[in-house]
């Protein structure tokens, strides 16, 4: 079997090639059914057994129905790709105990691996994965090479002993490839929860014929944002100012805003989790007390004590997915002492994605202008990840290439399964 891995910010995919190039994507157990897209998420408890003090955790599916069924919520950590470039998170204290970051999403693609080998019978061992053009918070090639590198040690720490890297959009053409009986040049758009990258590529049977060349990839572009930058703006729009954002505090007489560094930090989801801590519960449990509007301090509080990141992320993806179909969608989030319900329009939204809605058409440019290929010599455009849905994200691309060009398909999948067949075209 020849296997690819899609570990990507939001989710996860595993896929597995034959010698003949029959692709099967690993399923996972979800609420009495299968799902092919794997959370990529942890969830730690702290457990006493025999005395002794230990934490467990688990990962994807089962992460969420442990967090979902505990009543004392645990840690739930979301988004560990988009920490790989930070050079300052080395570790982070869980429960009194330090974990470096590459432990902690080896615990998830360590599941991964187990389930894969359930599933196909065999070990799972050798592996081409997906990998950015450009990581979350990356300046420069350096900083890419340096979270490829945690990405690496992260898969051999999770048992994986060959690891070959591919470009993630690279991986999605190969799937549109497979499904060709003529050559074709494309642009592959894959949109996923930290980064949106972009190839153009010449495929079909003559690239299959001869074997995948460099000078077929005709150039590779990425921006380090996509569907968590947008959910970020559902955040700071609809959530942080019912929490408090913009609101002052009466400290000793003197009028203060309200600190605005959490609520930068409630943007991004892989910021949320690591706000539970002493000292910021402490700061904030003592900004209640001066708040103006201390209703909403403590409801923040409540948010962060009780780890809400993952209802919080369901409910802006569901706006957010709603807006795709609809020109208005009902935001609405309760749990305790947090209750929030708002209608917002799809232009309100748009409005709030303008400053990332251009770094993609400037992404999208770039490539063009690089390599030389103008709107009109494209083929197709293959656009996968769930921000691809985002009609103004569609419009990026409609507008330089026509509608007749767009397709989409196996939005959550399509990379794993052309990782697959990249790892037979290496290995055959």
């Amino acid at each position: 079997m020849h296997i690819g891995i899609d570990f990507g910010t939001t989710n996860s995919s595993l896929a597995a090639a034959t010698d003949e190039g029959e692709v099967t994507l690993i399923r996972f157990p979800w609420q009495e059914a299968y799902t092919e897209s794997y959370r990529s998420l942890l969830y730690l408890e702290r457990w006493r057994e025999g005395g002794r003090s230990t934490i467990k955790s688990w990962s994807g599916p089962e992460g969420i129905r442990k967090y979902l069924d505990s009543d004392d919520k645990g840690r739930l950590v979301q988004s560990l790709k988009s920490f790989l470039t930070s050079r300052s998170l080395t570790t982070t204290e869980i429960f009194g105990r330090q974990f470096q970051l590459e432990e902690l999403i080896a615990r998830i693609l360590r599941d991964l691996r187990s389930a894969a080998e359930k599933q196909l019978g065999v070990a799972v061992r050798n592996v081409v994965v997906g990998r950015p053009v450009r990581f979350v918070g990356s300046d420069s090639d350096e900083d890419d090479a340096f979270a490829e590198g945690r990405l690496r040690i992260a898969y051999k720490k999770a048992g994986f002993e060959q690891v070959e890297f591919e470009f993630e959009p690279v991986g999605a053409a190969y799937h549109y490839e497979s499904m060709l009986d003529h050559d074709e040049l494309i642009m592959i758009g894959d949109f996923g929860g930290g980064t949106s990258d972009f190839s153009l590529l010449r495929v079909g049977p003559s690239a299959r014929k001869s074997g995948r060349k460099a000078r077929e990839v005709l150039g590779n572009e990425g921006v380090a944002l996509a569907g968590d930058a947008f959910d970020a703006k559902i955040v700071r729009h609809l959530v942080s100012p019912a929490l408090g954002a913009g609101t002052m505090l009466n400290s000793n007489g003197k009028m203060l805003p309200v600190p605005n560094w959490v609520y930068f930090k409630l943007e991004r989801w892989h910021h949320l989790s690591f706000l539970k801590s002493r000292e910021t519960l402490t700061m904030l449990q003592s900004v209640a007390t001066q708040a103006l509007a201390p209703e909403q301090i403590r409801a923040l509080l409540y948010l962060i004590e009780h780890d809400l990141g993952y209802p919080l992320h369901q409910a802006v993806q569901k706006v957010k997915a709603q807006l795709s179909g609809n020109e208005k969608a009902a935001f609405a989030f309760q749990d305790g002492d947090v209750e929030l319900s708002e209608t917002v329009s799809r232009a309100r939204f748009e409005s709030w994605i303008g400053d990332e809605l251009q770094a993609i058409e400037q992404a999208v440019d770039r490539l063009l202008q690089a390599t030389g290929v103008s709107p009109q010599d494209v083929d197709k455009v293959f656009l996968t990840g769930g921000s691809s849905f985002v009609p103004a994200v569609r419009r990026v691309f409609s507008s330089r290439f026509g509608d007749a060009k767009i397709q989409t398909g196996g939005e959550f999948t399509s990379v794993a399964r052309g990782l697959a067949l990249r790892a037979l075209d290496t290995n055959g």
